[in-house]
């Protein structure tokens, strides 16, 4: 099976079955999703029953709980299920429609449970240990109990909570808007591939292009992608605009200093993680200059461009690895996890959690999601190369993230956060570099790894930090009362850009224009997870690599774990640190190795 050749995508309908993922795993039928959107709508009255008396006595609150979670739950599927019928092709009105209703639904559930928090947080801490001590099943929620007081300054009156409640769909507009623009409405152009053939440039085929050899495909494909994104620029602007405000709105009315405090908040990290990531990363840009210096003169050019950053600089190497390659590889690659681990991935990488190709309508990039008491699912638009290999592998990260913990925890401790889920990704994609480097004895092929490796971290740690850094800037400029007009918008990116490779590369001016295709800033203060999770994940690939069983054991209950701690608790179990820079400082120092690696291999 490999990707679709054509020059114009396929229709879905065109998809070979063995190439999509079953979400008939999740709901059988539209009619089963009606059934249970059914049932929701009949449950919301009982949750509100509760309301004025949950901690009346610990069985009323522990009836409640299991009420939220049983409702929860399966809102929560219907949303997965809507959305990810959705993704499979943007344009199709039964799906949009269905999205939009489970929207709605989440909304009203926010609303129909939001009374529970402030009704937990009137209470004194002590009347919530004695109940906690009167019931053995509340016993489940203490976490869960402990991480509600410790909102208590953010949380507000119930008519307020619900108030605020009512605004889920609302503020998910921008999202929305941002999406339907990108993935269902937005056409980009033709350009002429290597061999001169007319090939309509899609965001899926846009990556494979800025990988050709050929510089004028790469300047083609760049200049045609931000031309079309500068037509829609100021509804781009808008639309980001209004997440930024969002973020601000919510953040000032819960009493946080800041919309970036209160995201972080969310997983109890200091604030001094994400400044000291900026701050270290700052310090590395030297070393990151000089891997721009040693791509420019292995490309042979006279000035590195934007569009130059991406292409392998050693050439001849790459081939086309179809998916069922790709899949064998990665299982090979991920044997240091043990046999449990690598039963369950055989699973998933067989047993249609997986839809691959790309076509007409669907959304762009990958990702892993699901519901909780049903396998996770992934969406991919898998090329035949090296890069796509890694994103299976990373993606599959995710999802056996996900199915170890959700056969581990109750649903109220599934959840776990952004913050560990990059680790459980990028770690695979470490362990997928090790096992490729210790197969080739090819030393060109060693070195074009060890390039591959180097963008990891050039995309991964440098790329996302300044992404962070961005979405720190424009928050704190909309704090300070000041418009986030287009130009304001472009003139930040391309600030940020030159001082992150203003050194050694020209900075196009189109590149200004990066943010506004960027659908991460739309999850507001996500991106720094991806650099400190791909610093964790550096770090804990190495144990597992040295230390064997044990450094798996810790991982693998790391996995287990879902929410049962917050992130910096459940990492400093697994074996790393991140409430320090160390770890970021410790990644780093093997980019810097790699870089006088491919230094010395150029003298």
């Amino acid at each position: 099976m490999t990707a679709p050749t054509q020059h114009a995508l396929p229709r879905r309908s065109e998809m070979p079955a063995e190439a999509k993922w079953r979400l008939e795993d999740m709901y059988s039928s539209n009619d089963q999703w009606e059934k249970d959107f059914k049932q929701v709508r009949e449950l919301l009255p009982q949750i509100s029953s509760y309301q004025g008396k949950l901690m009346a006595s610990a069985d009323h609150l522990l009836a409640g709980l299991q009420q939220r979670d049983r409702i929860s739950e399966l809102a929560e599927r219907l949303y997965a299920y809507a959305r990810m019928r959705r993704d499979e092709d943007n344009t199709v009105a039964t799906y949009q429609a269905m999205t939009d209703r489970a929207t709605a639904l989440l909304t009203e559930v926010g609303a129909a449970t939001a009374f529970l928090a402030p009704e937990i947080l009137a209470a004194e801490p002590e009347q919530v240990e004695r109940m906690l001590n009167e019931n053995a099943g509340l016993q489940l929620y203490r976490q869960d109990l402990e991480d509600t007081l410790r909102h208590k300054p953010h949380t507000l009156p119930t008519e307020q909570e619900q108030l605020l409640a009512q605004t889920g769909e609302m503020a998910h507009a921008p999202h929305t808007i941002f999406n339907m623009l990108n993935d269902a409405d937005m056409k980009f152009p033709t350009i002429r591939d290597e061999d001169g053939n007319e090939v309509q440039l899609t965001k899926g085929r846009y990556a494979h292009f800025l990988e050709s050899q050929d510089r004028r495909v790469r300047k083609d494909a760049f200049e045609a992608m931000y031309g079309t994104y500068e037509k829609y620029l100021n509804t781009l602007a808008a639309t980001y605009a209004a997440s930024v405000k969002k973020d601000v709105f919510f953040a000032r009315v819960r009493n946080y200093p800041s919309a970036l405090e209160a995201s972080l908040h969310e997983d109890n990290v200091p604030g001094s993680v994400y400044t000291n990531l900026i701050e270290t990363v700052h310090r590395h840009l030297p070393a990151l200059n000089r891997y721009l210096k040693v791509r420019k003169n292995r490309l042979g050019l006279d000035d590195l461009h934007m569009y130059d950053l991406y292409t392998p600089i050693v050439s001849g190497v790459d081939r086309k690895i179809p998916f069922e390659e790709a899949v064998a590889t990665v299982e090979k690659a991920l044997q240091p996890l043990g046999q449990e681990y690598l039963t369950t991935l055989k699973e998933g990488l067989r047993s249609h959690w997986i839809d691959i190709y790309e076509n007409e309508g669907k959304t762009g990039g990958a990702y892993s999601w699901g519901s909780y008491g049903v396998h996770p699912f992934v969406l991919l638009n898998y090329q035949d190369n090296t890069d796509n290999m890694f994103t299976l592998a990373h993606e599959m990260g995710h999802a056996m993230h996900s199915h170890f913990t959700q056969a581990t925890q109750p649903y109220v401790y599934s959840h776990y956060t952004i913050f560990v889920a990059e680790v459980a990704s990028t770690f695979n994609e470490n362990l997928l570099m090790h096992h490729l480097l210790q197969q080739t004895k090819d030393p060109k092929e060693q070195l074009y790894l060890i390039n591959h490796h180097l963008e990891a971290f050039r995309t991964t740690v440098f790329r996302q930090t300044m992404f962070a850094e961005f979405e720190m800037l424009t928050h704190q400029k909309v704090e300070e009362g000041e418009a986030l007009t287009p130009e304001l918008l472009c003139s930040i990116y391309r600030d940020l850009n030159r001082t992150y490779y203003g050194a050694e590369a020209v900075v196009d001016e189109q590149i200004a224009l990066e943010w506004s295709r960027i659908p991460h800033f739309y999850t507001p203060f996500y991106v720094y997870k991806y650099a400190t999770g791909y610093s964790a994940a550096t770090a804990l690939s190495q144990q597992v690599l040295n230390e064997g069983d044990p450094a798996v054991k810790r991982y693998l209950n790391f996995l287990r774990s879902g929410s049962v701690d917050y992130p910096i608790g459940l990492l400093k179990g697994a074996g790393v640190d991140m409430a320090t820079p160390q770890p970021v400082e410790q990644a780093l120092a093997v980019f810097e190795k790699l870089v006088e690696e491919m230094e010395q291999a150029q003298a």
